[in-house]
């Protein structure tokens, strides 16, 4: 009989043994992908570029995140849950639609401007230059909801008498919103947290006040 052995597998150079894929901390990866939508926006941002930045491999990415695509709203709900919550609590928690906004855009001041990552707003920053319409749509629907939730706000202050009741409820949202916006493009050109302040503050001013007249 014929001596049949296990063949023993190829060890040596550029002979890579098989084995277990190599472990990654998720949760770091996806943090630094966030960081990198947030600096460089979705388009300009490449597979490659996130592979880079994550420290793995293009099927270990796919893997545990899908496409490209996934992977943002994925990096987008993470900012939103943390370093984007301002906006939402400031909204939710402020006693008055003025006391809201208010608190928006001093903290939008404090977070645009923060040294310790990227400036100004993922959600907006991302957008720019997007070429790819569900990711563009989807960003426009987040940027519309916090409109609505100002002007939701205004709403309430009218009918409690907290804001005249000829307030446009509409424009009064959007221009915050346009303010908020703003002031996202104007920390990624370099302004300070002192300047934006100084820009929130002005934008409180032409705010009506109950007993006036909005027009």
């Amino acid at each position: 009989m014929v001596n049949q052995q296990k063949a023993q597998p190829q060890v040596g150079p550029g002979v890579k043994p098989r084995g277990r894929p190599r472990s990654f901390d998720r949760a770091t990866a996806l943090e630094k992908a966030v960081m990198a939508f947030w600096e460089h926006g979705y388009e300009a941002t490449s597979v490659s570029d996130l592979t880079r930045v994550m420290g793995i491999g293009a099927p270990s990415l796919y893997a545990a995140f899908g496409d490209k695509r996934s992977l943002f709203e994925e990096a987008v709900r993470v900012y939103g849950g943390t370093y984007g919550s301002f906006s939402g609590r400031a909204l939710e928690e402020g006693p008055t639609a003025r006391a809201a906004v208010e608190r928006l855009l001093r903290e939008a001041a404090a977070e645009f401007t923060d040294p310790g990552h990227p400036y100004g707003c993922l959600v907006i920053h991302a957008a720019t230059n997007c070429t790819t319409p569900e990711v563009e749509d989807a960003l426009r629907r987040q940027r519309n909801a916090s409109i609505s939730a100002i002007e939701s706000r205004v709403r309430a202050d009218v009918a409690a008498g907290e804001l005249p009741p000829d307030t446009d409820a509409v424009a009064l949202a959007r221009h915050a919103a346009a303010v908020f916006q703003g002031m996202s493009q104007q920390a990624r050109d370099g302004a300070s947290r002192e300047e934006l302040e100084g820009v929130a503050e002005i934008a409180m001013a032409v705010w009506p006040r109950a007993g006036t007249h909005a027009g």
